[in-house]
């Protein structure tokens, strides 16, 4: 079993900053593939960013070099830094874990980008 816990989503302006963090409740250290997905209403839930090896990251086309994957080993955490939010951004950003091959997911976390 894996639990995944997103933090620090809200209410950014167009232009600004968020990062989003996943705390897991295991160790982190072999798991991928592991990142981040979202939904926006009435869309599909899409890949955001993820790790799919050590060395290796993934990301969707509508957030390379505006957003940011990272994973913290000794904190068994992972983060999204996103900056130059768009309103086409707002969405859920789901935490998802590939482990023993089973998927886990996070509750979700709000990011709304509005002026």
């Amino acid at each position: 079993q894996v639990q995944l816990v997103e933090s620090g989503g809200g209410l950014v302006q167009p232009g600004g900053s968020l990062r989003l963090s996943c705390a897991v409740s295991r160790s982190i250290f072999s798991i991928y593939p592991m990142g981040w997905y979202r939904q926006a209403p009435g869309k599909q839930r899409e890949l955001v960013a993820t790790f799919t090896s050590a060395s290796n990251t993934n990301y969707a086309d509508s957030v390379k070099g505006r957003f940011t994957i990272s994973r913290s080993n000794a904190k068994n955490t992972v983060y999204l830094q996103m900056n130059s939010l768009e309103p086409e951004d707002t969405a859920i950003y789901y935490c998802y874990a590939h482990y023993n091959t089973v998927d886990y997911w996070g509750q979700g976390t709000q990011v709304t980008v509005s002026s």
